[in-house]
């Protein structure tokens, strides 16, 4: 059997899940977060929320959180370029991790599941070795589904088999 890793990421947590394409439970491998992104996020939306609502109360009747209607400034964009450079440190870990992976011949295929913005950031990180081994990318954000609902998910685009379900056979189906 092809031992067939799935990705499912965003730019916080990549939970990484094995399958075996026979219809079994998916097994968890590893997941990998960034804890300083889940901290820092928050701080440096609310500070570059911060500098453009001062910015824009000014013109704008003193409404907090209204935006500039001018074009965008180095400071009040400065949240968002550090959020993306979080992003993009958190894609070359989990890309380093998978390319460990796939030397040690860990997997065979590769389905990576990510957020838009996230699958863009991998696409442009995984080595060559790695890329090779992909046979699905799925743009959707699934790296919050339980687990109890991501195989049914999973099932639904194409990427697993439907859950198998052994029964026991209690002698009453003679």
């Amino acid at each position: 059997m092809k031992n067939i890793w799935i990705l499912v990421a965003d730019e916080s947590v990549a939970r990484i899940l094995a399958s075996h394409g026979d219809g079994a439970p998916l097994t968890m491998v590893e997941e990998i977060t960034d804890a300083a992104a889940h901290a820092d996020r928050a701080d440096l939306r609310r500070d570059a929320y911060g500098r453009r609502g001062h910015a824009s109360m000014q013109g704008d009747a003193g409404r907090p959180g209204a935006h500039q209607s001018g074009p965008s400034t180095v400071t009040s964009s400065a949240g968002e370029d550090e959020l993306h450079q979080e992003a993009q440190l958190f894609a070359h870990r989990v890309s380093d991790y998978l390319a460990d992976a796939r030397n040690k011949q860990r997997f065979e295929e590769l389905v990576l599941i990510a957020a838009p913005r996230f699958l863009g950031l991998l696409r442009k990180t995984l080595p060559s070795a790695v890329s090779d081994t992909v046979t699905k990318e799925i743009d959707k954000d699934f790296a919050h589904v339980p687990e109890n609902g991501l195989h049914q998910r999973l099932t639904n685009e194409g990427v697993v088999p439907p859950l198998r379900v052994d029964r026991v056979n209690m002698g009453r189906d003679r």
